[in-house]
């Protein structure tokens, strides 16, 4: 009997203890952020038909630079039929992914319009920043030549500015939520990419132009054709309706109700 009250104390002092130690975990995970991450490419209007492609890249990561040029082709193609977002996942084996980021996080705080003018320069000359160029370069000096490099995109004047923010925790914060978003949607190969919220398959890998025809024709052939039915009955229906208004032996308002050729205005089109 002894035992086994004993034993139903131990269960209880070891329920309480996990209990406890949930709630401190819990209280201590990071808030959402204020504003959803990611770099927004254009801010043409978007509607229901607007195909959205989210973009994971790395500055540093060789297979994102290459990556990036053939969307790029894609965007100019398709216009405002596309809303592109780019999250950005520095990759803890390229050594200077996480700066190369903030810098980017940096830029964009003070003219949000050279963001992607700097991921371009990223992707042109990141060799600059590969492990084995800057492995015997101090960590500030990396810093300093990232902050230089990046003050091309937005500015020659603001390299102060970018230098300074590398010592602001906002920037650090903004880059760890971007990598926390990026791995909390199961992404940990750049580049990855989202299409309309989807996963497209071979993770890690570009995707050429082609093979993003192959991808949004199909979605913009669907919405094209999404009204063909619905339209078609309309226009036999608006027949059938002006067949009736014309023959001089029918009143129109004779018919029950529920047979007047209505039925388009509560139909489903979705």
């Amino acid at each position: 009997m002894g035992r086994s009250i004993s034993s139903v104390c131990l269960l209880t002092v070891v329920f309480f203890i996990i209990v406890c130690f949930s709630a401190i975990r819990a209280s201590s995970q990071s808030l959402p952020p204020a504003r959803p991450d990611g770099f927004v490419y254009s801010t043409h209007p978007v509607d229901s038909d607007t195909i959205i492609i989210d973009a994971f890249f790395d500055p540093v990561c060789p297979d994102s630079r290459d990556a990036w040029w053939p969307l790029k082709k894609a965007l100019d193609h398709y216009g405002s039929r596309l809303w592109l977002v780019v999250h950005l996942l520095p990759l803890p084996y390229h050594d200077n992914a996480f700066v190369t980021s903030r810098a980017l996080h940096i830029v964009n705080s003070l003219n949000s319009s050279a963001t992607f003018d700097l991921l371009e320069l990223f992707f042109q000359q990141q060799e600059k920043f590969y492990n084995e160029r800057t492995i015997n370069l101090s960590k500030a000096s990396v810093v300093k030549s990232i902050a230089k490099f990046a003050s091309q995109a937005v500015g020659e004047s603001f390299y102060s500015a970018i230098e300074a923010g590398f010592s602001d925790l906002k920037s650090d914060l903004k880059t760890r939520v971007s990598f926390k978003y990026s791995t909390s949607n199961g992404v940990s190969s750049t580049p990855s990419f989202f299409l309309n919220g989807f996963l497209l398959p071979r993770a890690g890998s570009p995707i050429d132009f082609q093979g993003w025809k192959s991808y949004i024709d199909p979605l913009i052939g669907s919405i094209a054709n999404q009204w063909d039915e619905p339209l078609h009955y309309f226009l036999s229906v608006g027949g059938m309706f002006d067949h009736v208004i014309m023959c001089d032996s029918v009143n129109i308002f004779d018919f029950p109700i529920q047979v007047l050729p209505f039925p388009f205005i509560t139909s489903d089109t979705n």
